[in-house]
Parts: structure tokens; sequence; C-alpha cells
């Protein structure tokens, strides 16, 4: 059979609270006040191509692992099994893929087609600037299929509880009319435990970036305690 290359034009780029991989929520939608504003570029950025999108509360996304981009394996280590058993990469959501093509489903909370398109999304899982080539509505009654086995993903994700240390909840004050949805973005983000599944070190100190600032956090016997939020 004759092997045929595709060549993938993307809609626009969006911007994200997450400079950087870590941190980022392994799976859409756990962290509902994560939000990303995808403007799109020309010549997709007219009204028409969003007329009617506004009567659906959630959309898929297509977009690519632009960072692992010609990176896969046959096999992969999933975090929800500890990092230690090995499942095909089809049976994961790795983004070391041999086509680099993501898929997430998040909530579609605003429209705006003052200034070309912008379209603003909750449940973000994306790094800042990944490039997205699609965007389709979800349909319920096809694709909620709560009869579905999810294998060894069956099932949320435990929480951490997460604590904000008092110079934390300064800083998060001073910050209040800039990023006024922060604390609980924090919260959803680190409630998830984004440590690395070998992570054995019950002192070592982590640092998340989310927009330009430097979340310092650690997990102690009662959650994540958050102990400094850094602005740049």
């Amino acid at each position: 059979m004759t092997s045929t290359a595709f060549t993938l034009t993307p809609i626009g780029h969006i911007s994200t609270p997450f400079p950087d991989k870590f941190g980022i929520p392994r799976q859409p939608r756990l962290a509902p006040h994560a939000r990303g504003i995808l403007r799109l570029d020309a010549p997709y950025a007219r009204p028409e191509a969003v007329r009617g999108l506004d009567a659906f509360s959630h959309v898929w996304l297509s977009w690519v692992f632009h960072q692992t981009a010609g990176q896969w394996s046959p096999t992969v280590r999933p975090p929800r099994l500890g990092g230690n058993q090995r499942v095909g990469v089809f049976a994961s959501r790795s983004p070391f893929r041999p086509n680099p093509l993501g898929l997430s489903l998040v909530e579609l909370l605003d429209i705006d087609t003052r200034d070309g398109v912008a379209l603003t999304f909750g449940g973000i899982d994306l790094v800042d600037g990944t490039p997205i080539l699609d965007i389709k509505p979800y349909i319920p009654f096809v694709e909620s299929q709560p009869q579905a086995r999810g294998g060894f993903v069956d099932g949320p994700p435990a929480e951490l509880p997460v604590i904000f240390a008092p110079a934390a909840e300064l800083t998060l004050a001073t910050l209040h009319s800039r990023h006024p949805e922060l604390r609980e973005l924090i919260r959803e983000v680190l409630a998830q435990d984004p440590r690395p599944a070998y992570a054995d070190d019950a002192q070592r100190q982590y640092g998340v970036r989310l927009y330009t600032l430097d979340v310092k956090w650690r997990c102690t016997e009662q959650g994540a305690l958050v102990e400094e939020i850094i602005p740049a």
C-alpha cells in the first residue's frame, strides 16, 4: 500500500497558564479554572467560521504535541500505573506517538468576534503556545458512553489536599485583581499531584510555573503545602 503524507496547518496557537510541561493536568477538565484563549489565524479568523458554535457547551480540540514531535516509542510508562509498568503507546495518551496528535475535550466559555476570532476554553491541559489543528463540537448523545470500560484509568485520580502557607496567602491577595482564579487554579493543579511517579523525597520542594509565577510547594502529611508564590 502506498504511503501518503499529509500536511496539516494550525488554525491558531493557544495561550494557557502553563509555560512548562511540568504541572499541566494529565487530562483535560481536571482543572476547570485552567483557561486558554485561542485566537484564530488568517484565513480562519472569520466570524462565519464559528457561526452556531455558541450553541455547544463543550468542544473537541485537535492539536499537536509540538515539543515531542519526532520522538515516539512502541511502549510507554503511564503515570497512573506508577511509572513502572509498560503498556503499548496506542493503549495510552502519551505524547510520544508516531504522529504527535492530541485530543482534548474542553468547555467553551466565550466566543469573541469583535476583532478576528478569539475563543476561551475552560479545563485546558495544553502547554502555552500549542498549535491547534481543529475544533469540533461535542455531541453528548453519541459521545458520552458511561458504560464504557476505562482500562487502567477507570475512575478519577485521588486528589491531594492543598494548603497555603501565610506567605503564599499574602501573595495571592496582592495578585487577586490580576488573577482572580489563581487560588483555585493552583489548588486544582496541585491536587492532581504532578510529581513524577518515582518521587520519593518527602522534603523536596517543587516548582510549578503558572502564567509568569513560580509556585513553590512540597508534599507533607497534610497534603500539598504551597510555601511561596514568586512573581517573575
